[in-house]
Order: C-alpha cells, then sequence, then structure tokens
C-alpha cells in the first residue's frame, strides 16, 4: 500500500470514527462546521474513490457526492444521516456479495487461508449475513435517534457504542471460529 492510500484512509477513519462527536461538541451555529466538514471528507473520499476499483470506487464516489451535496446545502438535519448512509452502503456491499461466488468474509478469510474448505464456505457465508443483520440494525437505530431528535444520544451511539458493537461482533465471531474450527 503506497503512502497516499495509507494516509488517506488513516484520515478518512479516524475523520469518520471522530464525526458524530464532533458533531456533539462543535456549536451548532458555528458556520465551519457546516462549511468544511463535509467538504473535507468529501475530499477523502475522492481521493479514496480514485485509489480504489470496482464497487469500492463507486461506494467512494457515492459518499463524496453525498458529502459535496450536504456541504452545498449546508443542512445540519443532512449531516445526521452519514452513518445511516454508511451502514446501508457497507449492507449493500456485504448483501451483494452474497450473491456472488464469495462473500465479502469469504475473499478476507481467503487472504489467510486460500484453500478454504467448504465448512469455511459456508460459516463465512453466515458470518457475511451476521454483519449485513447488524449493518440493518444499526442503520435503523441510527435513524430513529435522528427522527426522534435524540441528537446527543445520536452522537454516544454513533461515535461510541456502535464502535462497541463492531467490537463485540469481531471479537465474538473470532471466538466463534475459535470453536468451529476445533470441531
Amino acid at each position: 500500500m503506497n503512502s497516499l492510500k495509507q494516509l488517506t484512509t488513516i484520515l478518512l477513519t479516524g475523520v469518520s470514527i471522530a464525526y458524530p462527536l464532533i458533531w456533539l461538541f462543535a456549536p451548532q451555529d458555528n458556520p465551519a462546521i457546516l462549511l468544511y466538514l463535509p467538504y473535507i471528507m468529501a475530499i477523502l473520499w475522492g481521493i479514496k474513490s480514485l485509489q480504489a476499483v470496482g464497487f469500492q470506487r463507486f461506494f467512494a464516489m457515492v459518499m463524496s457526492l453525498i458529502l459535496v451535496t450536504i456541504g452545498i446545502t449546508r443542512s445540519v438535519e443532512t449531516m445526521y444521516w452519514y452513518p445511516v448512509i454508511i451502514s446501508l452502503m457497507m449492507l449493500a456491499i456485504f448483501g451483494s456479495s452474497l450473491w456472488s461466488s464469495q462473500s465479502i468474509v469469504e475473499r478476507l478469510a481467503r487472504l489467510q487461508t486460500p484453500d478454504l474448505p467448504q465448512k469455511g464456505i459456508i460459516y463465512t457465508r453466515k458470518v457475511t449475513q451476521v454483519w449485513c443483520l447488524f449493518f440493518i440494525l444499526n442503520a435503523i437505530i441510527t435513524a430513529t435517534l435522528i427522527l426522534w431528535e435524540q441528537f446527543e444520544y445520536w452522537a454516544i451511539y454513533t461515535g461510541i457504542v456502535s464502535y462497541i458493537f463492531i467490537g463485540l461482533l469481531m471479537g465474538g465471531e473470532w471466538l466463534v471460529r475459535q470453536w468451529v474450527m476445533k470441531k
């Protein structure tokens, strides 16, 4: 991975993770947040689209366009939907892979185990389905908090709790995988 690609990934990940908390703690009447944050994120997604291929390129371009639109409209309400859009796009990526020859989790598993046995293929499909369920629930919870105008809870959920859930899901999957591999 070249250094620009690494830097883009690090910055985009950091800004995306910090985004809800930045949004919560920044003054809502501060035009700098409305003006700069969406454009900074759009530029990072745009750079990412130039580095990506296939569906990842499409995903990055869509995210960049959405963020430019948010920046142009300067709508506080629209900014809250960014995590919902991310969850739905991740659902599209993971879900669409279930109709291909290899699910996204299988592709990742084959990086470590190129000759994945049939049992592993079945397992990775189930894990992909679990991730799809997570992205659906994550989008529903986040959208509900927005619609109920619970913006402090939105920031805590999208900036902290959802990442804890992701960590628990990854850790839980690792434990289940160890157990399945011993059988």
